[in-house]
This record gives C-alpha cells, structure tokens and sequence, in this order.
C-alpha cells in the first residue's frame, strides 16, 4: 500500500520548531525517536495556544496511548522544520492528531504520522470527557 504523502496546505496549525545539535545521532541525520517529541510538542502547542489548555494547573491531563510515524525524508541539525497539526477524531475521552514535519520551504511532507491523546484525571489519572470548550476550539482543526 503506498503512502499519501501529506502537504502543507492540508494544516491549518503550523508550528515551528528549530532542530537541536542534540537531534542528530551518529549517522548525520534527526534520530527517529525526536520525530515523535516534535510531533508531542506541535500538538500540546495546538492545545496551549488555542484552546488555553493550562499544562500546569489543569484538573486533566493528556496521555499519549498510541503513536506511528512514518519516515520519508531525513532531517538534520541545523534546520528549521514546522509541524503540522489536524484532528482526526474527538472522542469522549480523547484525541486522534494527525501530524506531519515539513522542511521550512518544502510543500511535501519530511515525515508523518498520528498519535492519540486520552485525557484523564491529573490526580487519579482515570479517564475523563473532553471539556465542551475544548472540543469547540479543537472543531476548527478537524479534518
């Protein structure tokens, strides 16, 4: 089954990131496990910045249950890459991201992917709904 490689006009949320000297392993290139941090990071901006989710003082808290990434293009340090963030379902409980990395001045995706958010209880971490006011700044990003 070949891949549909996303672009960048499909997000409305786009989020910047500059890649790290950290991020590159010993083969010259963005090891695979700092994709997923880009793409964690690019969601919970999504949250901070549009919904005014409070990381810090929420009563809930999004765990991350599932994730893939697929890999089409290598990254490197130094560049700047941007993050590109849709929802693909809202549940009750949680989220479905879907994501893709995009070099800073290329259309077609570097690599993505998706990963689920499912929101609990910061303190007895047991799943909880999504706040109706959440799930009405989120509708704008549902594709």
């Amino acid at each position: 089954m070949k891949l549909e490689t996303k672009l960048k006009s499909q997000y409305q949320f786009l989020f910047p990131i500059q890649t790290r000297w950290a991020d590159n392993d010993i083969y010259g290139h963005v090891n695979n496990v700092t994709y997923y941090s880009y793409f964690d990071t690019a969601a919970n901006a999504l949250l901070i910045q549009k919904t005014g989710f409070d990381i810090h003082l929420s009563p809930i808290i999004g765990l991350v249950v599932s994730s893939a990434c697929s890999f089409l293009q290598e990254l490197t340090y130094p560049e700047i890459i941007e993050v590109g963030v849709a929802i693909s379902k809202i549940g009750n409980s949680s989220l479905t991201y879907d994501l893709a990395i995009f070099k800073q001045d290329q259309e077609q995706a570097s690599a993505q992917g998706h990963f689920v958010h499912v929101f609990v209880e910061r303190q007895t971490k047991k799943s909880t709904p999504i706040p109706q006011e959440m799930r009405d700044a989120l509708a704008y990003y549902l594709i």
